[in-house]
């Protein structure tokens, strides 16, 4: 399910600085993305610029974006964050996230034609400078049918409420791959 936004007044920053955050995005090296490694979702054409992985900053990345970095000061009890990028042609397979702690959020930073999310039964199309925040343990998917790639900003914050609270346990191949980033 998609959430009103209006109860995430932090966002509006990010809108404003949208701008700057692509143009750090693009200025990354295209190697420098890795697959995310839960392949079975979407065999090829997802990749991610992590910044901040499960509580864990990771500062080279950071220092690559100082702009972004700056910006992501600005949301509370901010957990994960990074750059995801989908190829033309990539599609994402219904899927349930296991973090019950966070909501997920978007700000598009490059975003073609034909390419949504499904979260629950509503499908939303990114806009670039536009956030939407979801619960990521609700069935969702999405795709990028456009001719080139679909960036986004993509951030996980504590819900209100579980901002003390222990993260969920990580998937063993995504906790794998948080140990790499340290």
């Amino acid at each position: 399910m998609f959430l009103d936004q209006r109860q995430f007044p932090f966002l509006a920053d990010l809108r404003a600085r949208w701008e700057a955050i692509r143009d750090e995005c693009l200025a990354l090296p295209q190697d420098s993305y890795q697959p995310w490694v839960q392949r079975e979702m979407y065999g090829q054409g997802w990749s991610v610029y992590g910044l901040v992985a499960f509580g864990e900053r990771i500062e080279e990345a950071l220092a690559a974006c100082p702009d972004t970095a700056s910006a992501l000061t600005t949301i509370p009890h901010l957990t994960t964050a990074g750059f995801s990028r989908m190829a033309p042609g990539t599609h994402i397979t219904p899927h349930e996230g296991w973090v019950t702690t966070v909501y997920r959020a978007h700000l598009g930073l490059v975003v073609p034609e034909d390419c949504a999310l499904r979260v629950g039964d509503e499908t939303r199309q990114w806009s670039e400078g536009q956030t939407f925040v979801f619960d990521d343990t609700v069935i969702h998917e999405a795709w990028n049918y456009g001719s080139s790639d679909r960036i986004v900003l993509l951030f996980d914050f504590a819900r209100p409420g579980c901002e003390d609270m222990p993260q969920d346990e990580l998937p063993t191949t995504v906790a794998d791959l948080v140990r790499r980033k340290r």
